[in-house]
């Protein structure tokens, strides 16, 4: 029997039976001696190959180091979070920052990004996330994070996400249900559920909203993760402003994705001009995230989107506004948000010079489909796995995902959040049933989506849906079943449609924004919500989807005063 065996001594652990093993499994059986000894030689050479790289000491490059900060990277556990946005706080500047654009600036990042010296829990819990069954302490800054800081921004710490940020509401964190400042016990959305939460605090504090004594300090800046709609949908359900940028746009090395495709970190704020003056800061090739393409600019070619916004005077005038008809009237949308999101879109685009009409943009309706098919055969060894992408990155040195699943994970994530269990299923089931051929037919159709929404942006400067069918819901259940709590089925449905005007955008790349438009009527007439437009530009013209949106606002749209907590 043939041993490898290299210049230090080690020796593989390969034989005949593991090679007849990783055979079978291939539904191979070799039938020639002559091939065995060959294929066990190859097997054992790749075995200890791949052991000896495996015990070079780790590298991280030199780009993910951390930031010097004054004081160190302390952190603490929030002492008031009744609405259980914040996960830990800490009081982070830079010893040397390389400008003052952000000083003096509070911001939230999100819990699935890179913060060196500060717990990285992914929402979930922490034997899912390393092998000690302790939270991992971060051992690089994120690239976005190093920009931030760089820029004079104060990180105070990270805020609460979603379960593996698998989910597009707010009740699935390991860290607990997260609650709409406007309504407690409704849906903050997800999954950059925390952040929303604490930009919104403000707002509703200066409304006049109660029960906000304990939810402890609110931020106005924060930095979101998006993958079918998890910075969007949060600000819509919570009345503020959140940027998906164009794919590509801003790195998201150092961030725990769910699928390269659809990956996205952009920021959020109680104010556009704040979204711009973060995109001026986090924008730019970093030169390790295989998100980004020759389209993607260098970070000294980056727009100075704040200076722009700043400077348009008249944004309104010539703009063109079309809003997709079938976002209005796709099922499960409730009118009143329809409604609402149509008629301030004709009123305020119109009183700021724009003309506005109707599109019918039929495809738009597969965008969920496409988007679906276009991932689901990966998502979960991608985002729960952690299998490496097949192109060149830079993964997350301290995260130790579990993998593959077990009865563990399944009990815990099946009451936490059935999302997370669905793609384990998904990912075996359409594997075996229809190859690789699904998902690379999807994605061709991914690139006829995009040429649809091209196509319609070649008459129109900007798109307009309701950011979300539906005003936030409320919470479901979370006692469990055996005492009278919501079942498996009940949270899926919750769920169900809620980011059908959102994801298709994530498969085709366009950035996309939600602007708060108004109030509609909570489930069970319990009081009234924030409703979110979504405007949608051309890919790389996030500066235009700014500039519309500041048209938008010059016209008198906005979220409008609080109108309490009964309907008048």
């Amino acid at each position: 029997m043939s041993i490898v065996a290299l210049a230090d001594g080690q020796q593989s652990s390969v034989t005949l039976d593991v090679l007849h093993d990783v055979a079978a499994r291939n539904n191979i059986r070799i039938p020639s001696k002559a091939d065995e000894e060959a294929y066990l030689l190859v097997l054992q050479s790749a075995d200890m190959t791949a052991a000896s790289v495996n015990r070079l000491p780790d590298y991280v490059d030199p780009r993910l180091e951390p930031v010097p900060t004054i004081g160190g990277r302390e952190y603490w556990k929030p002492k008031k979070n009744s609405h259980n946005a914040w996960s830990h706080q800490a009081h982070l500047v830079a010893e040397r920052p390389l400008s003052d654009v952000l000083s003096g600036r509070k911001i939230i990042m999100k819990d699935n990004m890179s913060v060196f010296g500060l717990p990285h829990t992914c929402g979930t819990f922490p034997q899912f996330v390393s092998k000690d069954r302790k939270y991992p302490i971060a051992a690089i800054d994120a690239s976005i994070t190093r920009r931030l800081l760089e820029a004079g921004a104060t990180i105070v710490g990270t805020s609460t996400c979603e379960n593996y940020s698998l989910t597009p509401m707010s009740y699935t964190s390991a860290n607990g249900p997260v609650h709409n400042p406007w309504l407690h016990g409704y849906n903050a959305g997800g999954s950059t559920s925390g952040g929303a939460c604490l930009l919104a605090l403000g707002n509703a504090r200066a409304a006049g909203v109660p029960g906000l004594e304990e939810a402890g300090e609110d931020v106005d800046l924060a930095m979101g993760g998006d993958q079918a709609g998890s910075i969007r949908l949060p600000s819509s359900y919570c009345g503020v402003y959140g940027l998906k940028p164009t794919h590509g746009l801003v790195p998201y090395t150092g961030i725990a994705g769910l699928h390269p495709m659809i990956d996205y970190t952009g920021p959020m704020a109680r104010k556009l001009e704040d979204i711009a003056a973060l995109l001026t800061v986090v924008s730019g090739y970093d030169g390790l995230d295989s998100r980004m393409t020759p389209e993607s600019p260098l970070r000294q070619h980056v727009v100075d989107y704040a200076t722009q916004l700043a400077a348009a005077e008249n944004p309104g005038r010539g703009l063109k506004v079309g809003i997709i008809t079938e976002a209005l009237t796709s099922p499960g949308t409730q009118t009143e948000v329809a409604e609402a999101v149509r008629s301030a879109a004709l009123k305020h685009f119109g009183a700021s010079g724009a003309t506005v009409s109707e599109i019918s943009l039929p495809m738009h309706l597969l965008g969920p489909a496409i988007w679906t098919a276009s991932t689901r055969t990966h998502l979960a060894g991608l985002a729960i796995g952690g299998r490496v992408p097949d192109v060149l990155s830079h993964n997350i040195p301290h995260l130790s995902l579990r993998w593959p699943p077990d009865q563990e994970m399944y009990d815990l994530l099946t009451v936490a959040n059935p999302a997370v269990i669905n793609i384990i299923f998904c990912e075996t089931f359409l594997k075996e049933k229809f190859g690789p051929e699904v998902q690379a037919k999807a994605h061709r159709h991914v690139l006829q989506l995009r040429a649809a929404y091209d196509k319609a942006l070649e008459e129109f400067d900007v798109l307009i849906t309701p950011t979300t069918p539906t005003v936030a819901p409320p919470h479901p259940d979370l006692r469990p079943e055996a005492e009278g709590g919501s079942n498996v089925m009940d949270k899926i449905k919750l769920a169900v449609g809620s980011t059908n005007n959102t994801c298709p955008f994530n498969a085709t790349g366009h950035p996309a924004l939600n602007v708060p438009c108004g109030w509609a009527s909570a489930r069970n007439g319990n009081g009234m919500l924030p409703v979110g437009m979504q405007v949608i530009g051309k890919r790389w013209d996030d500066i235009g989807v700014l500039k519309a949106a500041k048209a938008f606002e010059l016209g008198g749209g906005g979220l409008g005063s609080w109108p309490g907590q009964t309907r008048v």
